[in-house]
């Protein structure tokens, strides 16, 4: 039975299906759909801990998760000892979980020394980890990749020093920092990750439906997996996941009525949240993930790519999905 309780830290987790933190996509009103389709645990979008140390108002607003069920955890990045142990203090009353990023490929965040760069340098890594550790009674998390690059295979080296230094739980994505996101993830690497460790692994990497859930779980052996890219325009995926992992048996597709409910839902809960124009913006990329594939998708991406007001967006929704019928 692969779908299970999961505990991290002091923490019990309902399941162990995960949503990916994702900067600019897993926003407030991202998460909370993903949760009400049955994601476990959901994570905040990339922190950056020097903005934190200086105050920056944008990032607060990351940080926002007033009205939101918990537990939630927080994912912070950087690559400096002060910073993240500033951050670590001022999230100890906010997260349930943080998360360290060392993954992340972003060219953006690697320039600066951060994300998956860290897997270069190990004992810096150790330390930043240390100073994170130390200054929070929450449960601390890493995220890694399977290494930088081919000559750079370092992440049950990683796993086993994060461990080592008191980190609750481990995520590995199965690719390195030069493959990005092109070719497959190791499920190998992942397994030898899981068998090097005792503190719960997590594995990330192409789960994009029910079989390649299952395959996570069978051929790694993973406490859980985390899914990112397979929520775009599908956050019936753990809902899916849940009900196959369970029966063995798969749901039947999503009906046009139910992605016509679901986009408006997401427009309501964005709007809700942030400014119109600014909300009505940030849905462009939501709203191409959900009507991909459908009847003249790119014609209505152009529309609504125009659209700069909430009656004249969901004006167009409705007459683009009667045409759909």
């Amino acid at each position: 039975m692969y779908l299970k309780k999961i505990k991290i830290g002091n923490l019990e987790i309902k399941n162990n299906l995960f949503l990916a933190p994702m900067a600019g996509i897993t926003d407030k009103s991202y998460r909370t759909i993903c949760r009400e389709m049955g994601a476990g645990l959901v994570y905040t979008e990339m922190i950056s801990s020097r903005a934190v140390f200086h105050d920056d108002s944008k990032t607060k607003l990351l940080m926002d998760t007033e009205g939101e069920e918990r537990p939630i955890a927080f994912q912070i990045f950087g690559s400096e000892e002060e910073s993240m142990a500033y951050t670590a203090r001022y999230l100890d009353d906010k997260a349930d979980i943080i998360d360290i990023n060392m993954g992340c490929p972003a060219p953006k965040v690697v320039k600066n020394g951060d994300g998956s760069k860290l897997l270069l340098d190990i004992k810096k890594a150790e330390k930043i980890i240390d100073a994170v550790v130390k200054n929070t009674k929450k449960p601390v998390t890493l995220k890694i990749r399977k290494g930088w690059d081919t000559n750079n295979i370092v992440a049950v080296e990683f796993a086993q020093m994060a461990e080592n230094r008191g980190i609750s739980a481990i995520t590995i994505h199965g690719r390195t920092r030069s493959e990005f996101y092109t070719g497959k993830a190791d499920l190998e690497i992942i397994k030898k990750v899981k068998q090097s460790v005792k503190i719960p692994v997590i594995g990330n990497g192409d789960v994009l439906d029910e079989e390649t859930a299952y395959n996570m779980f069978e051929k790694t052996g993973v406490d859980g997996i985390m899914i990112g890219r397979g929520t775009f325009g599908n956050p019936w995926i753990f809902k899916k996941i849940i009900h196959y992992l369970k029966t063995g048996e798969k749901l039947p597709d999503i009906t046009i009525t139910e992605k016509l409910e679901m986009i408006k839902k997401h427009v309501m809960l964005e709007l809700k949240e942030k400014p119109e124009l600014v909300a009505i913006r940030e849905l462009r990329k939501p709203i191409a993930w959900y009507t991909k594939g459908l009847k003249n998708s790119s014609e209505f991406r152009d529309k609504i790519n125009k659209i700069e007001n909430k009656e004249e967006l969901l004006n167009e929704i409705e007459t683009y999905f009667m045409l759909q019928e």
